[in-house]
């Protein structure tokens, strides 16, 4: 768990959302928030071992370090392919990143003998559900999820070969979430505490608006249990929690707010919490 706030504000204490599947020392990356790099390198997580990027949506608080840290692993070491699937444009975003950033990154080849990185880097854009990709270490297939207005917005599952772990990306109670993570030993879902939704915008000046989308587009604490009881997972993690900050509310709150709902483990995400 690298990073564990739902919301685009930097914070103290969770950072914006991204998380890290680690198979045979593989890094498969899943959402880059800000500060993403730093946090693997926190988490003891070597960047030249990154491999695959999967971006849910396209909100800055999941992809706002999305290039930063393919050229951060660059210069780290990496000298392998990487391939990075997500909604569109994720192909026009990285070509875009490359161009902007072009100065250093050829500099850098020049000046300090890297290899180029543009050619390492493969972009996928997904638009509907179905298998990813699938390798000797892992399978990955994806759901289309219920963000508005964001769309297509994409939920992963990762079969693994000691057990098999879903994201659910941003999204409302989903029915097609229940589906993809049917049986997973581990979900990793969103989770918003409606009744504190004021208090959160009451600190941001288009509270309106702001409170509308942030009801309509993401899931309460309550239902992501009964997602969890209806698919029929071991283990609910509660992560990209909305709001992130809001010093009235314990873990212990939001474990209890789902419990009914949800009579397997539940567990409360940290930055840098390991699973």
């Amino acid at each position: 768990m690298l990073a564990t706030g739902g919301g685009p504000r930097p914070r103290r204490d969770r950072g914006n959302t991204a998380h890290a599947l680690v198979v045979d020392n593989v890094l498969h990356l899943v959402d880059c928030g800000s500060g993403v790099a730093r946090q693997l390198v926190v988490a003891g997580i070597p960047l030249a071992t990154l491999r695959h990027v999967f971006i849910t949506h396209h909100h800055s608080d999941h992809n706002l370090d999305y290039g930063n840290v393919l050229v951060q692993a660059w210069v780290s070491g990496l000298r392998t392919r990487v391939d990075a699937w997500g909604p569109p444009p994720l192909e026009k975003m990285t070509r875009l990143y490359f161009e902007m950033n072009a100065y250093d990154i050829d500099t850098r080849i020049a000046d300090e003998g890297r290899p180029p990185l543009v050619p390492l880097v493969h972009a996928h854009e997904r638009t509907q559900g179905g298998v990813v990709m699938q390798d000797e270490r892992v399978k990955v297939t994806t759901a289309l999820v219920d963000h508005p207005p964001v769309v297509p917005a994409l939920a992963f599952r990762f079969d693994c070969p000691d057990r098999s772990i879903v994201f659910s990306g941003d999204t409302n109670k989903s029915d097609n979430l229940v589906r993809l993570a049917k049986g997973a030993d581990l979900l990793v879902h969103e989770a918003l505490w409606v009744p504190a939704v004021d208090r959160l915008v009451a600190r941001i000046p288009n509270a309106a608006t702001l409170k509308k989308h942030i009801i309509d587009s993401h899931t309460s604490v309550e239902d992501v249990g009964r997602v969890a009881a209806a698919a029929g997972v071991k283990t609910l993690v509660l992560s990209h929690l909305v709001p992130a900050d809001d010093p009235m509310l314990s873990d212990q709150m939001w474990i209890d707010a789902a419990r009914p709902y949800f009579k397997g483990d539940i567990v409360v995400a940290r930055d840098g919490k390991e699973l």
